[in-house]
């Protein structure tokens, strides 16, 4: 049944605007007044209310449902994760879902360790089904690409997975995912969205109670029947079990999964395939919302493993991983035995390390199909095409975010033109075969730790095995710079620095001539020359340097957080060198990004 409404409280914002009020206070009043919404929620309004800037950050807009859903921080107001966003979004989901007929396909939803993240699934989950759609939730905190893989398994219509993934813990998110396991794209993207948007009063978002969702077959829960289906898909990607089995005594694992989704499964998958020394770290083994160990519950940052480098010292680890929250990440460290140090790889390194990995052991094996493909994003490291090159695979390059490359691994299933054998991002993601849309944590710290055992049997580290694909590719190395600007001034130097460099597009970068500069919003590249050529890829506000040298450069404003990035990447003819040019290439980058904020 719909949220109680009172006409009494029903404001004309215009009308309030002409009396001096800005919009922001308007809404204010509205959710302070209305009994539309709680009397927890109006405490917390009250509590600001002689806060004239809170107020203005928690109200200026509505939290955007773009393409990526929701994400932002929780608390009480139009641009805050709270029950009441929450729903907004599964009720415009949901009434996309009613004109395609999927009611009765269902949806299926998972939550990560976050705060709000269980009571924001089941909110989800009762608004989906006061519309007539049918719910599979899990039972308890399961990782984003279990989710991906359950939408398939269960014939689901779409999935919807409440995380803000690595975000801080005052994040929360929520993540919609289509039929095919993937998150959505356009144009379903622009469906929903639309459907989002038109939600323009909150009386009119459904619920219903658990009790007589469940009695109506509408709510369902699920757990071990997924996991178990899961778990056995990921054996199959095993490609030396033989190895394993011979090495399982020798190759030390530390692994944590920051307080979030990945213990059980890691612990799981990685005992069934029959590693023995796997060490998890113990502060950080328990889920916690408040990530009470980490600022930063990010497998990028360094600070987030300082526990466990320091109980892999203690066991004398050959790697230590670690997870984010919702698992789809993999952060890696391995041991270099000539320093006795511990060495961080970047989402390049691990990408590179086990694409290699995982072609050169098929070949190995005859198992290389003759229509093998990878994919990667047009971020990640020049290194990949390389690997690609050598082992007469098709190498495809897709826009930022993993549901870019999802659809390309669609196109191959409708076309039977490609088999995707591996696929990542730089930001530290990756899948291996098909079996779910989105990266996985899960089967990154499987493949990760079986290459170790490979590796070391022939009496290599993960870092020996480094270097020596440096040495037969190249020293190619990239690094990423980002500028965080905050609020609404933010937005708005963020959007200034784009058109600038948009409009006026430089001609060299750190002294390497610009060879071709592509503008993806423009859907368009133009060499030195001036001659034009199209990206082939949809609408992005990118733009893309590509450098003499095999260097680069990319710019874009990030999705999920108030920062522009820049990407950069090098190949040096040693590692030195590498680094040098790669430092030279920040440095005119930084210049770059002053010049295009004047």
């Amino acid at each position: 049944m719909p949220l109680q409404s009172n006409d009494l409280f029903r404001l004309n914002i215009s009308e309030r605007i002409k009396k001096n009020m800005k919009e922001y206070e308007v809404k204010y009043n509205e959710w302070l007044n209305n009994p539309i919404f709680d009397e927890e929620t109006k405490k917390e309004l009250e509590s600001i209310k002689e806060n004239d800037a809170e107020i203005e950050d928690r109200f200026y807009k509505d939290l955007e449902f773009g393409t990526a859903g929701l994400r932002g921080i929780i608390g009480v107001g139009t641009n805050r994760m709270n029950k009441y966003t929450v729903t907004k979004a599964t009720q415009g989901l949901a009434n996309y879902i009613i004109k395609q007929n999927g009611q009765n396909r269902g949806v299926a939803i998972a939550y990560d360790c976050r705060i709000m993240s269980k009571e924001f699934s089941d909110e989800a989950a009762l608004c989906l089904n006061a519309n007539g759609i049918k719910t599979y939730r899990f039972e308890d905190l399961r990782p984003t690409p279990e989710l991906s893989y359950a939408v398939r398994e269960l014939g689901c219509i779409a999935g919807i997975v409440v995380t803000a993934s690595h975000n801080p813990p005052e994040y929360n998110g929520y993540k919609v995912y289509w039929e095919d396991g993937a998150q959505i794209v356009e144009p379903t993207d622009k469906d929903i969205i639309n459907e989002v948007n038109n939600i323009t009063d909150f009386a009119t978002i459904k619920t219903m109670e658990k009790e007589e969702a469940i009695s109506k077959g509408l709510y369902h829960t699920i757990g071990k029947e997924v996991d178990d289906k899961y778990i056995a898909e990921l054996k199959k990607l095993v490609v030396h079990g033989d190895v394993i089995k011979e090495m399982q005594k020798d190759i030390k694992i530390v692994y944590t999964p920051l307080h979030g989704t990945g213990n059980v499964p890691v612990q799981r998958i990685l005992k069934e395939i029959g590693f023995e020394n796997v060490y998890v770290v113990k502060e950080q083994e328990m889920p916690d919302g408040h990530f009470s160990t980490v600022s930063y519950p990010n497998p990028e940052d360094p600070k987030a493993f300082e526990l466990a480098l320091k109980l892999a010292k203690e066991v004398d680890a050959d790697i230590i991983l670690a997870n984010d929250p919702d698992a789809d990440r993999l952060g890696v460290y391995v041991k270099d035995t000539k320093t006795g140090e511990y060495i961080q790889f970047n989402g390049n390194m691990t990408g590179n390390l086990v694409c290699e990995y995982i072609l050169s052991q098929k070949k190995a094996k005859n198992e290389l199909p003759v229509n093998g493909a990878v994919i990667k994003t047009i971020v990640s490291s020049n290194l990949t095409d390389a690997i690609a090159k050598e082992y007469g695979v098709k190498l495809f390059s897709t826009l930022t975010g993993f549901k870019n490359i999802a659809k390309i691994i669609r196109g191959f299933e409708q076309d039977h033109s490609y088999e995707c054998l591996f696929s990542y991002e730089e930001s530290y993601g990756c899948i291996i075969g098909t079996h779910a849309r989105d990266k996985d944590g899960i089967v990154a710290v499987m493949t990760v730790c079986e290459a170790a055992a490979y590796y070391k049997k022939q009496g290599l580290t993960l870092w020996d095995q480094m270097n020596k694909i440096y040495e037969k590719y190249g020293y190619y190395k990239e690094k990423q710079m980002s500028i965080t600007l905050k609020g609404s001034e933010g937005a708005a130097q963020i959007k200034k620095m784009m058109e600038n460099m948009r409009n006026n597009p430089v001609k060299e970068i750190a002294g390497l001539e610009v060879i071709s500069f592509g503008d993806y919003d423009k859907q368009e590249i133009v060499d030195k020359n001036g001659n034009k050529t199209s990206t082939g890829l949809p609408k992005s506000n990118v733009l893309y340097f590509d450098l003499e040298k095999n260097a680069w450069v990319c710019v874009r404003p990030s999705g999920t957080e108030p920062k522009i990035k820049f990407y950069m990447g090098v190949c040096g003819d040693s590692m030195k060198n590498a680094d040098d040019e790669l430092q030279k290439l920040e440095v005119a980058i930084k210049e770059m990004a002053e010049n295009a904020q004047k």
